[in-house]
């Protein structure tokens, strides 16, 4: 039994390249974090060990538990989601930070629910979508949609920008990927980029700030450097300040403690690996991702179940769309949001969340039926289907 249920972690597979990806990406976030404060690479080298337990853990079960296990995770954690913003909640449980309620206070160490949230979100999705009896319909979609903006509003309370944007991005790639029509999404995709304006008044205030700082200086406007766009100009400093192939261990520590990089271990650990490797490193860190969204699309493709294929589907985009957001704003196309880079940030409940990610991949590589069964993610029509009803040639 036992190694039956460990099968997708010893056997090779398409998998390990996500697992070798994010083990890479790992390394160089605790080289890189070695930089900016020797305790945060002992923390996190710490929280290594159990993200590779859980990671473990996570592959194990079979799909249909994982299935039947993912609407009672969702309501779990939309129930902690509620219970952080609850107002008389105390400090000693719910700490805030710099205006921010979105940790719990485990004494040992802060568990961020939204992390597990992402996880969540993918597994209960999935879990509705594996039956196509309405999505492929513009009013279908809805209810996915709806279920999707819930986890979303009560995040961007908290408030998480960053992690509330990634929500999005899944829904679309697991909805497609389904055999939602095209058409329908662009319709959606329309409505929301023009209802977009409107939304703009319900951001925080620093919110705010920064999209402005980011335009101004896209313009050419530096007056903001000094203040909400200090992190943002600071991070493109150092960027530029590796160069090519960046500067031996003991410069560019200096680079970045003189330069004074606020979440330098965190958010903007991206100027770091480019400050100490250069663009260099920075492409090398891209390869590396480039490398697990291969790994997670090839998984995906190779496996005949709807669940497990979209739940590849989901956890790739989640990490493609953190890289693509936290890169953005680092070198200054996208405005700061909070948001980390996947494996490569300090944080324990973001490491342990993103290794049970490729813990999903590693399920879904190694349990696959059939290699490309169905074209484009087309999976069984139902019964009530013209097209499965009266297939070509059956009357011939």
């Amino acid at each position: 039994m036992w190694r039956e249920l460990l099968r997708p972690v010893y056997t090779p597979n398409v998998g390990w390249l996500t697992l070798f990806a994010a083990l890479g990406l790992t390394l160089v976030g605790l080289l890189a974090m070695d930089m900016t404060s020797t305790a945060y690479a002992k923390k996190q080298l710490v929280f290594l060990p159990l993200a590779l337990v859980i990671m473990t853990l996570v592959a194990m079960p079979p799909h249909k538990r994982l299935t039947e296990w993912a609407y009672p995770l969702m309501i779990v954690v939309m129930v902690a989601l509620v219970v952080l913003l609850l107002p008389f909640m105390p400090s000693s449980i719910v700490p805030e930070r710099n205006g921010a309620r979105r940790w719990f206070n485990l004494q040992v160490t802060l568990a961020q629910p939204s992390e597990i949230a992402k996880i969540a979100y993918v597994l209960s999705l999935a879990a509705y979508l594996r039956f196509r009896d309405n999505y492929r319909r513009f009013f279908g979609l809805l209810v996915p949609l709806v279920g999707t903006f819930i986890p979303m509003g009560l995040i961007l309370v908290e408030p998480d920008l960053g992690t509330a944007m990634i929500l999005m991005p899944v829904f679309f790639a697991m909805v497609i990927a389904a055999g939602a029509r095209l058409k329908h999404i662009l319709i959606i995709v329309t409505i929301g980029l023009a209802l977009m304006p409107a939304m703009y008044p319900l951001l925080q205030p620093h919110q705010k700030s920064r999209i402005n700082a980011m335009l101004s200086e896209v313009r050419g406007d530096t007056r903001h450097r000094a203040g909400i766009g200090y992190q943002g100009y600071k991070a493109q400093t150092l960027v530029g300040a590796g160069q090519l192939a960046g500067h031996n261990f003991e410069h560019a520590q200096n680079l970045v403690k003189y330069n004074r990089l606020p979440e330098r271990h965190n958010d903007m650990i991206f100027a770091v690996v480019c400050t100490r490797w250069g663009a260099v490193g920075g492409a090398v860190v891209l390869m590396l991702y480039v490398a697990f969204i291969t790994g997670g699309l090839l998984a995906a493709a190779a496996n005949r179940e709807p669940f497990a294929r979209l739940v590849a589907i989901g956890v790739t985009t989640v990490i493609f769309t953190q890289m693509f957001v936290n890169i953005g704003m680092t070198i200054g196309i996208l405005p700061i949001t909070g948001m980390t880079l996947p494996f490569v940030s300090y944080g324990g409940s973001s490491l342990i969340a993103n290794f049970m990610m490729v813990g999903l991949v590693l399920s879904v590589a190694a349990r696959r039926r059939m290699i490309f069964s169905h074209r484009y993610f087309e999976y069984d029509r139902p019964q009530h289907d013209p097209v499965q009803r009266n297939p070509v040639g059956a009357n011939m």
